[in-house]
């Protein structure tokens, strides 16, 4: 699968990776203490709706293309405020032509005393996203290999905060790289919180993705699923998910408010479903 984001940016991937991000990071900010934030295939920053790219596939408005202006459970909205604020921030006269990115989405939200190291591998997508943060003292952007920074720059200074991953599934052996780079961060960074993204295209691979992340051994695994149209005879993207290592304690309850608001607005064909299970843990 190409997973060029200048392609999908916006979509419903995106748009519950984004919400749950925006959660973590709240989470974080409860303690005064700093934290920081490693995103480890961070893309280009920002992304513009009406290029070329995203005029191609148009999946963001079936993402937040349909949240941007929707009417929802005040219990769910509260919990999106974040991330909500953050596309916001991105278009201030109100109309949506520009998408935050996950670095930017954290940007939005971290504190003074907060830090963000953003890491591309793509020489031009690193020098965009320099352009991003150019004059930006909180935000360290490293032209680099993702998987190697799970070695290099971990544990952080502040030895607290949160790793995303969130690689392109552009070449096999994806499923295996995530589990084998968790494993490598746990073990320099055992008490941070990790956010690993996956696409749910080919359910076998999914399956033996979860049950190695079972076999790791680490303690604490929420696997977060959200399917948007049942399995499709051909491959497509029919829904991601988001493993969540060491979540914080809120976690589960705000996604068991938040989810199915989501669910009901992005859904495409039923049947589908979200999902939200212990792969270790409690």
């Amino acid at each position: 699968m190409n997973y060029r984001h200048a392609y999908h940016a916006g979509n419903f991937a995106d748009v519950v990776k984004h919400a749950v991000l925006a959660r973590l990071v709240e989470y974080l900010k409860q303690k005064d203490k700093a934290f920081r934030v490693i995103d480890t295939h961070a893309g280009i920053g920002r992304y513009d709706l009406a290029s070329l790219e995203a005029g191609k596939t148009g999946e963001w408005r079936g993402g937040i293309g349909r949240l941007f202006e929707a009417t929802l459970d005040p219990r769910a909205v509260a919990l999106l405020q974040p991330y909500l604020e953050a596309v916001r921030a991105e278009n201030p006269d109100g109309d949506l032509r520009r998408y935050p990115g996950s670095p930017l989405v954290v940007r939005h939200l971290l504190r003074s005393q907060d830090r963000l190291t953003a890491i591309e591998l793509h020489p031009e997508d690193a020098t965009r996203l320099k352009s991003v943060f150019a004059g930006d003292f909180q935000t360290r952007v490293i032209e680099l290999d993702g998987w190697l920074a799970l070695g290099a720059q971990l544990p952080p200074k502040e030895k607290r905060g949160l790793v995303l991953i969130d690689p392109p599934f552009e070449e096999e052996g994806e499923f295996s790289r995530l589990v084998e780079g968790l494993r490598k961060g746990h073990r320099r960074w055992p008490g941070g919180i990790y956010a690993l993204w996956y696409p749910i295209k080919d359910r076998k691979a999914v399956a033996a993705f979860r049950t190695a992340l079972k076999e790791t051994g680490i303690p604490k695994l929420l696997d977060i699923g959200f399917e948007v149209r049942p399995a499709s005879s051909e491959p497509s993207l029919d829904g991601s998910g988001l493993v969540v290592v060491n979540p914080p304690y809120t976690l589960e309850s705000e996604l068991r408010l938040m989810l199915p608001a989501l669910h009901r607005m992005l859904v495409v064909e039923q049947p589908s479903r979200w999902t939200l299970d212990w792969l270790a843990g409690e």
